[in-house]
């Protein structure tokens, strides 16, 4: 069950990357994630990619953008962004991810970035192992704080 193909999202691609999404975000409900995906589609800052297998069965996808704005930790601007990143169960530990990321990273390269830059949960062991094997590093640690005020 070998990944063969990696390519540009088409629209043809929405209900599998909002199926993937809805497993990676799943703070999010459904309607409000395909809101989000659908502004984010048009911005023009923003590469999506995803990876097949040879049954065309979709594997995984990737999100990365240009930031203009501060992004922690960063050097320079733009900076690249990677806004997601979900590989089904099946087929992880497999090069996808990989795959994914330096597609990511070539496109952001064509747009004058030089760093990328990523976030996760504190608490997400899983995801901060992923990332510094994908050869992040970890920047800063912060928790956010809000009042409401009456």
């Amino acid at each position: 069950m070998t990944v063969t193909t990696y390519h540009e999202f088409g629209e043809s691609d929405f209900e599998a990357l909002l199926t993937m999404g809805i497993k990676l975000w799943k703070e999010f409900d459904k309607e409000e994630l395909k809101n989000l995906m659908e502004q984010s589609r048009t911005s023009g800052r923003l590469k999506i990619l995803l990876a097949k297998n040879e049954e065309l069965h979709y594997a995984g996808f990737v999100m990365a953008s240009v930031r203009i704005d501060y992004v922690e930790g960063a050097n320079r601007s733009p900076t690249g962004y990677l806004e997601g990143i979900y590989v089904e169960p099946e087929f992880r530990k497999m090069g996808v991810a990989r795959h994914l990321i330096e597609k990511a990273e070539h496109w952001l390269k064509q747009n004058n970035c030089s760093q990328i830059g990523s976030d996760t949960w504190l608490t997400d062991r899983e995801s901060r192992n992923f990332h510094k094997k994908m050869g992040f590093w970890e920047e800063e640690e912060v928790v956010h704080f809000l009042k409401n005020l009456s």
